[in-house]
């Protein structure tokens, strides 16, 4: 399975998980979209990943909430490239309160950018895989698709939203070659993650190792975060798999913290 020539957009893919996917691409040889909030930070990434080869990368500015940003995106990608083979929507936040407290509008902006995100980057992209006759789209979801944990209201119903999202699309894509799937990473050590350690700890009147070590982690088999790298490989079975039979299907990793 191969990615090679395939035009692929990574959202959110300047740093974290993105970051590493928009990687694994580049080494299998994709030409992939660096699509980014600030275009700097993508224009760096994207320069970076085309000196390693031996695929390239190109960098656009992309509010995933703004319908027109969006679509002048996917559009700057189709006229340089011809297409859109692959849509990777990751780009995403976390904001962690209980219930009673979380602001409205906290709860609108998380919801927003990863469902109106995944939505509106999925929309603008489909026509284009429509007319090519074949295109995947990988949605970033989370053990929180499957499972709940406290304080994460809004995040645990964004992230089981993707599911049933992504079941539409396979099959409303499947008669265009069009496959859809979610990938559900356990606790992945980023910036985001890292920024929750002392939240909770201060929500759960816990200390930070044992946020990691309780909370965190301690669901797991062996103590262990999950890797980019492995959320990374995860994503290039996806993107490159050649037949509809994984469509609609989603993909916990997590170790072992859930298990279906």
């Amino acid at each position: 399975m191969t990615l090679k020539d395939k035009v692929c957009l990574i959202t959110g893919a300047a740093s974290g998980i993105g970051h590493g996917i928009a990687r694994r691409f580049v080494a299998d040889g994709a030409k992939v979209v660096i699509a980014d909030l600030k275009l700097d930070a993508a224009q760096k990434t994207a320069d970076e990943l085309t000196a390693q080869g031996p695929g390239t990368a190109m960098a656009v500015e992309m509010n995933v909430t703004d319908e027109a940003q969006v679509n002048a995106g996917v559009e700057a990608v189709v006229e340089k490239w011809g297409r859109v083979d692959v849509l990777v929507s990751n780009a995403g936040i976390q904001i962690v309160h209980p219930i009673e407290d979380f602001p409205f509008a906290d709860w609108k902006k998380l919801l927003s950018i990863h469902l109106d995100g995944a939505f509106l980057t999925t929309k603008a992209c489909l026509p284009h895989m429509y007319k090519a006759g074949a295109g995947s789209i990988i949605f970033m979801g989370s053990v929180h698709s499957k499972e709940a944990s406290p304080l994460k209201s809004a995040y645990v119903t964004a992230k089981h939203g993707l599911l049933g999202l992504a079941r539409v699309i396979a099959k409303e894509g499947a008669r265009h070659g069009v496959r859809a799937n979610v990938i559900c990473p356990g606790f992945v050590k980023t910036p985001l993650v890292e920024k929750q350690i002392p939240e909770q700890a201060r929500d759960l009147g816990l200390s930070e190792e044992e946020v990691v070590n309780k909370v965190m982690l301690g669901e797991t088999v062996d103590q262990e975060f999950t890797t980019i790298e492995d959320v990374a490989e995860v994503a290039h079975v996806f993107a490159a798999f050649p037949t509809n039979a994984l469509t609609g299907q989603s993909l916990v990793v997590s170790h072992g913290w859930y298990m279906n």
